[in-house]
């Protein structure tokens, strides 16, 4: 189990996990590089009035989202291992009722109070941290959440994450589709309960892992 504090601080980078911040490019040899996925077709057509990290309450809002909460953080690296900062990471998910906040979804099976997507800014060690829940699966697809990288300089870059165990992960064609099984399984995280969470809190750790350094040009 994770031990996390079960305070939440909205709109303020707070630690709420231990980051494992080794020297930059450490162990650079032993990186996977996170590969590519689809963006898929219900990327946000109307972004959420609240874009923060905090998905699980939106604005001031008082009513929590249906789901498991999870943390979800980690650490956006070059391919030598080293951080890469102020960089925005975007994540969208279905809510708890398998919806996504897009105009082609059934507003009326949409969880109103949950915001479906937010974004961070990488910090000095290229940590990134939100507040979700655990993604549930849909018609078609395994739990996953979408995650897109933007940077000056360089083209939207997308990937997906996916949930450690979940039996739908064998016939999922997006997952099955990346065809190298340590690349394939660097994008399968855990999703661990946290130690003495009364409320029943996961921890989820995902860390991307670009497959260029600074030096290279963007495109």
């Amino acid at each position: 189990m994770i031990e996390m504090p079960h305070l939440w601080t909205r709109r303020k980078a707070i630690s709420t996990l231990a980051l494992a911040l080794s020297a930059p490019g450490a162990f650079a040899e032993q990186l996977t590089l996170t590969p590519k996925q689809t963006e898929g077709p219900l990327y946000p057509d109307k972004l959420p009035l609240d874009t923060d990290n905090d998905l699980l309450i939106i604005n001031d809002g008082i009513t929590s989202s249906i789901g498991e909460v999870t943390y979800l953080s980690g650490r956006l690296l070059d391919a030598k291992g080293d951080p890469i900062r102020n960089a925005v990471i975007e994540i969208w998910q279905v809510d708890g009722n398998g919806v996504y906040i897009h105009t082609s979804e059934k507003p009326e099976k949409r969880d109103r109070n949950f915001q479906g997507f937010g974004r961070f800014l990488t910090g000095s060690t290229g940590e990134y941290q939100f507040r979700t829940i655990k993604p549930v699966a849909y018609p078609g697809r395994t739990p996953h959440i979408h995650f897109a990288v933007k940077m000056k300089g360089r083209d939207k870059w997308t990937t997906q994450c996916y949930v450690k165990g979940a039996p739908q992960n064998e016939k999922d064609f997006v997952l099955q589709g990346i065809k190298d099984a340590k690349a394939r399984e660097s994008v399968i995280v855990d999703f661990a309960p946290v130690k003495d969470s009364k409320v029943g809190e996961l921890a989820a750790r995902f860390d991307i892992v670009m497959g260029f350094t600074p030096e290279d040009p963007g495109h």
